[in-house]
């Protein structure tokens, strides 16, 4: 457990913050050091939930092979949920597999798993619950069928957690060739039928039946899928063929918002005729200077246009983003990661030439820059930012930039020398409301380690931060680091589930020569953010730490060098102090306070 830092509420060892719902500070301090491991303590508890590459999943009879048993792909990506609103557990978790392998029961591509949680009314934690499906496999974790419905699927990345808990899986990496899927069967693809060599499609698509596609066609589509039953149920040929990351749906239940992976990507929606039924809408692009309308309407009954969705986005002069990646919303605003890329101007020149425009914080941002504009080669969007559409003004501005730029050299800053808070390439973004207010998840998937992303020396390192959406006119600074995953890893997936208790994340293809579990791809819960404060009596003492005198009237001292953390009687983090073997208290009011290690020991005393 030396590569996962995940330092949370009482394990932190910073300055406090003010957090209107959370009734205790969460924010960590990392030491930049991926070999520390420090698992939050009370209120916060983390559990490892599904490992990849060890728990096994139950598997369809897939290729001639009988239901049966194999070790999980690895890494993890998108998490969804479903809620069990009829019965007495949690919900159904769904898990992404960005992974694309060749598998005899498996099934080829990419893929996801399914497994249920219930929550255990003594602790918090997560159970995971047995099951057994309608098509008879039992067990806890279910890899998802989707060759017998919509044939195989392609490195499984982001998603959309949806209204009611409906879940789309979103196929990314964009595939040009049969070459690039990992398929032993590349014959035509005929939807609502199949391949010649017997890859079944029965769910096919209204308007598209019968149509033959090459069978590369039939990846890079957003997939709806069914968690209870763990099985695929339709891909969305209406929504357009692109390298898709993230969705969100709305509560009316009838407008998707869509991001794209790609540079450009482009910002795209699906509105329904029929509140819940997704085979049958209009589906646009925008455009942000277009006139009358921003949205711009793709004929989604044309399959060969849908084939070509970017082309047809182009053509009707779209707006240009740099990788916008996952999609949420909250109250009743989008919000959408704009992920950034090095130095995308020759990846969108051609684009523009074609008709497609830069969003207008590109323009500024190359202004700014004192380049022509973004399509000039040394055009720099290091560290991206978050995005916010308002639909009541149909207006994308940017919520949230990343950074502070440390751009002015390719070396990044020593650690001594880095800023506390950095934001870099935000990747997965979602939602979760504790005690009834409502916060980002924001997490990184680092495009470079130089330049700031990460201290000298660390490589790529991310972080996964929450931010209060009451913050009117967010910065950096308002950032709050609830975890650090290991040199190499991408923190991703993060969730809220819908009592406001716990984050599940995924902790992405981590290093190879980590100690177990965390060598690999994992599914992580943290509960705990919706307690009153930190019940100390919940700490188990270690005896390789004292204090004394006890009470104490000015100087505290340790029986060792230490980091600690000195926390009021109501749990608020006051002081921090580091490498020392005594602080001076003489400026605190008398009464009671509680002291603890970097290792999580913790101890009362009191000031006189």
């Amino acid at each position: 457990m030396k590569k996962l830092l995940l330092l949370v509420a009482a394990g932190a060892l910073m300055a406090p913050m003010a957090h209107a719902q959370i009734k205790f500070d969460p924010e960590i301090d990392t030491t930049w050091d991926p070999g520390v491991v420090s698992l939050p303590p009370s209120p916060l508890q983390a559990q490892v939930l599904f490992v990849g590459g060890v728990d096994k999943v139950e598997t369809p009879a897939t290729y001639g092979n009988a239901q049966g048993q194999a070790l999980a792909k690895q890494w993890h990506d998108f998490i969804g949920f479903t809620p069990d609103n009829s019965g007495t557990d949690l919900g159904w978790i769904s898990v992404n597999h960005e992974m694309i392998v060749a598998n005899d029961s498996i099934g080829d591509g990419g893929g996801m798993t399914v497994f249920k949680i219930k929550r255990d009314p003594s602790t918090d934690s997560l159970i995971i619950v047995n099951q057994t499906l309608q098509d008879g496999r039992s067990g806890k974790f279910f890899a998802v069928d989707f060759a017998h419905t919509t044939g195989e699927t392609g490195m499984n990345c982001g998603g959309i957690s949806g209204f009611n808990g409906r879940i789309w899986t979103a196929e990314e990496w964009f595939r040009s060739g049969n070459s690039s899927i990992a398929d032993r069967d590349t014959s035509d693809f005929t939807i609502g039928t199949g391949t010649a060599n017997g890859q079944s499609a029965p769910a096919g698509f209204p308007g598209f039946n019968g149509q033959t596609i090459k069978k590369y066609e039939n990846y890079n589509y957003m997939v709806e899928i069914d968690p209870k039953e763990a099985k695929a149920i339709r891909k969305q040929y209406n929504w357009g063929r692109q390298a898709f990351e993230g969705g969100t749906l709305m509560n009316d239940n009838k407008t998707v918002y869509l991001g794209v992976d790609a540079t450009p990507g482009f910002f795209s929606k699906f509105v329904a005729n029929t509140a819940g039924d997704f085979t049958s809408g209009t589906t646009y692009v925008y455009k942000h200077d277009g006139v009358p309308s921003k949205w711009i309407a793709i004929d989604n009954t044309d399959l060969n246009k849908m084939l070509n969705y970017a082309d047809e986005a182009i053509a009707v002069g779209a707006t240009m983003y740099n990788r916008l990646e996952w999609v949420t919303n909250a109250g009743g605003k989008v919000y959408l990661t704009e992920t950034g890329r090095s130095n995308p101007g020759g990846r969108w020149s051609d684009e523009f030439t074609a008709g497609a425009v830069h969003a207008p914080h590109h323009i500024a941002r190359a202004s700014a820059q004192g380049v022509p504009d973004p399509n000039d080669a040394n055009y720099e969007d290091y560290y991206g930012r978050v995005l916010v559409y308002d639909p009541a003004t149909d207006a994308v501005s940017v919520f949230l930039e990343g950074g502070p730029d440390l751009t002015s050299n390719a070396t990044s800053p020593t650690v001594a020398n880095y800023p506390f808070r950095h934001l870099s390439n935000p990747d997965g973004l979602s939602t979760i409301t504790i005690n009834g207010q409502d916060y980002l998840i924001i997490q990184e998937d680092l495009n470079q380690a130089g330049y700031g992303s990460a201290p000298a020396g660390y490589g790529r390192t991310c972080e996964m931060y929450l931010l209060d959406l009451s913050i009117p006119s967010p910065t950096i600074n308002d950032l709050d680091r609830i975890a650090v995953v290991p040199k190499g890893a991408e923190v991703t997936g993060a969730i809220g589930t819908p009592d406001g208790k716990t984050i599940l994340v995924n902790v992405q293809h981590p290093d190879a020569s980590n100690p177990f579990p965390y060598n690999n791809s994992l599914t992580l819960a943290i509960t705990g953010w919706d307690k009153d404060k930190i019940s100390v009596e919940e700490f188990s003492l270690e005896h390789d730490f004292s204090i004394y005198p006890n009470p104490v009237a000015r100087e505290l001292k340790f029986n060792r060098v230490a980091d600690v953390a000195i926390y009021n009687n109501n749990g608020q983090r006051i002081r921090v102090v580091r490498g020392q073997s005594g602080v001076d208290v003489s400026d605190l009011a008398s009464g009671v306070y509680y002291i603890q290690t970097e290792k999580g020991t913790t101890v009362k005393f009191i000031v006189e």
